[in-house]
């Protein structure tokens, strides 16, 4: 029966989550209230706060629930030992996929949007996505260079390079709405030139 009750209770709450998702993704963080939430659902805002105590929190939990679907390149492996140039291959890849997910690129834009009167949600979704990505890669390249496929260089900066040089393309245009997302063979290209520059840079 517990079992049961907790279920039914993730359910509702990830029903909770995306909804909010679409309300904050229609009218804006600023401009969506609790209240609206609690109407779209149908139920009483005293039940959403039972969930949620803020409307922050609930931003939150939407961008956690983001991450957890599309943040693909947070989870792939990094093998100490292999080619290098394809394990950076597979990785931009990896970025690049997760970049250009629709509800990822809306993410961006909301934020982005929202970052002079609402900065700590800039700072949330840095914190969830960029900079753990950055850790992550970082302890990677960290290994690499300790065994001297790369040279000696900080391993944080070393991978903010690598995420920037997989962005150069088009994302920065289609974040804007300025560009159409590369095809696939478009953004194969965008991470093989991301790839060379990279290693053209920290060559040992």
């Amino acid at each position: 029966m517990d079992e049961k009750r907790s279920d039914r209770k993730d359910q509702r709450r990830q029903h909770i989550v995306a909804v909010a998702r679409s309300a904050f993704f229609e009218t804006g963080y600023g401009s969506t209230t609790m209240s609206a939430i609690a109407a779209r659902l149908g139920g009483s805002k005293t039940t959403l706060w039972t969930y949620f105590r803020s409307k922050e929190e609930l931003f939150s939990a939407v961008v956690d629930d983001l991450v957890d679907q599309y943040g693909a390149a947070l989870r792939m492996p990094l093998p100490d030992h292999g080619d290098l140039a394809l394990v950076l291959g597979d990785l931009g890849h990896s970025l690049m996929d997760t970049l250009f997910q629709p509800e990822v690129v809306a993410l961006h834009r909301l934020v982005s949007g929202e970052a002079a009167r609402f900065p700590e949600l800039g700072q949330l979704l840095f914190d969830v996505g960029p900079r753990r990505g950055h850790e992550r890669i970082g302890s990677w390249l960290a290994g690499q260079m300790a065994r001297g496929l790369l040279r000696s260089a900080d391993p944080i900066v070393a991978a903010q390079h690598f995420a920037a040089l997989c962005q150069a393309g088009r994302f920065q245009g289609h974040l804007i709405g300025a560009l159409p997302a590369p095809d696939a063979a478009e953004r194969a290209l965008e991470v093989q030139l991301a790839v060379d520059a990279f290693l053209r840079a920290y060559a040992p």
